[in-house]
């Protein structure tokens, strides 16, 4: 669930429902998310109703997996669950953004591994390690903000900034060991050559969008959700 889309995946139909993140209580539209923040929880419990509740058996208790971002996610989580409840769920999972991206990539948790998610309103770059989130930055940029003025190398320099603060920070050598790897890119960020040409001069590494980048997340949400179905111990969080 984005601030500008919100896309779903259901089991056994194989593709991604991708629809504006709006709500119609009245005469107009509202955005019950903004900048990774759930401002309105009815508003996006009857959004999520309209999408999902007419493809849901009627007599069903869905298990459902939501992608958070990976700061303010505790929040964000305990509105999505609330929101979610119109789909009368047996269980609700969590999992941080950056961590779906990578599981939908097929990347290796092996080695540290920083990712790159440049969405409508929001940018996180995330280091993560044994598949965990170790550290995180983010910024209330995206690309959506470029139509309002914002030029592509404001968008880059943020993520070049929020990379190197966690370059000074780190005591370890995860960060600079992941930058050797190379960074992953997700998000519509990803589909602008703008910004995939001149992030990896930025940054001084190879950088690596991800397959259908706007879907990443759902994606990786989707193979948790096979692995869930098959685990005999699902708890509410992940």
């Amino acid at each position: 669930m984005g601030s500008a889309r919100t896309r779903a995946w259901l089991a056994g139909r194989g593709t991604v429902l991708d629809v504006p993140t709006v709500t119609f209580p009245g005469n107009g539209a509202l955005h019950p998310i903004q900048r990774g923040t759930i401002v309105d929880t009815p508003g996006t419990a009857r959004m999520l109703d309209r999408l999902l509740g007419p493809r849901l058996p009627r007599f069903g208790r869905p298990l459902v997996v939501v992608t958070a971002p990976v700061l303010d996610g505790l929040a964000f989580r305990t509105e999505a669950r609330t929101a979610v409840e119109i789909l009368r769920p047996r269980a609700v999972l969590t999992v941080p953004g950056a961590r779906a991206v990578a599981l939908a990539a097929g990347a290796d948790h092996a080695r540290p591994l920083l990712v790159v998610d440049i969405g409508a309103h929001l940018t996180e770059v995330v280091l993560l390690a044994g598949g965990a989130v170790t550290d995180a930055r983010r910024t209330a940029l995206g690309t959506g903000d470029l139509a309002d003025g914002t030029a592509p190398g404001q968008l880059t320099e943020a993520v070049v900034d929020m990379v190197t603060a966690m370059l000074r920070q780190d005591r370890t050598s995860l960060t600079r060991a992941a930058l050797r790897r190379g960074v992953l890119l997700a998000g519509g960020g990803a589909l602008r050559p703008d910004v995939t040409q001149d992030l990896p001069d930025r940054l001084g590494c190879p950088v690596q969008p991800v397959p259908s980048p706007h879907t990443a997340a759902v994606r990786g949400a989707a193979c948790l959700l096979a692995s869930a179905h098959h685990h005999p111990s699902v708890t509410d969080t992940v």
